[in-house]
């Protein structure tokens, strides 16, 4: 018998009495990118958001998580001039895993929930009802009503798009 998936996530949203579904797929298989993760558990790309790790140009400044749709490629600028930032710049993988203690591909904003980070969520997320987020493991997403993250990961919302 295969034990149902549970982690730290799923803990804290059955805990919140909120609701979700689960998706699981194949990471090894090859599927990596929020789109081929899209593909994979039958949603819209622009549906399953992906969360990246971005450093500001204050080095006293806290590591920002940014939730944006899967096919988007973050317009650093955009997020920089949305901040009132000088310049902003992306985590590379190896400080990301370091910094939010997550493999790539599983970071998730909800596996990070009063780790001192800055989370902001794009508004093209108001465009559902709910987004496909990571469940903070490689192989695992979620999907979640867009309020319940925000409230949950106090995001604070910003329009990414140009």
């Amino acid at each position: 018998m295969v034990e149902p998936f549970k982690n730290n996530v799923t803990r804290l949203l059955d805990n919140q009495k909120v609701r979700y579904q689960l998706f699981l797929y194949d990471y090894d298989a090859g599927i990596h990118s929020a789109v081929e993760v899209a593909v994979a558990i039958g949603l819209p790309p622009e549906q399953v958001f992906k969360t990246l790790v971005v450093l500001g140009d204050e080095p006293r400044r806290k590591p920002m998580l940014v939730i944006v749709p899967g096919p988007v490629t973050l317009d650093l600028r955009v997020l920089a001039k949305a901040l009132h930032l000088k310049k902003a710049r992306m985590a590379t993988r190896e400080q990301a895993e370091t910094l939010t203690g997550l493999q790539a591909g599983g970071i998730s904003a909800l596996a990070l929930v009063n780790k001192g980070f800055d989370i902001y969520l794009d508004d093209r997320a108001d465009n559902f009802e709910a987004i496909a987020v990571s469940a903070g493991a490689r192989g695992a997403n979620l999907l979640v009503a867009v309020h319940d993250i925000q409230r949950l990961v106090k995001a604070r919302r910003l329009s990414l798009s140009e």
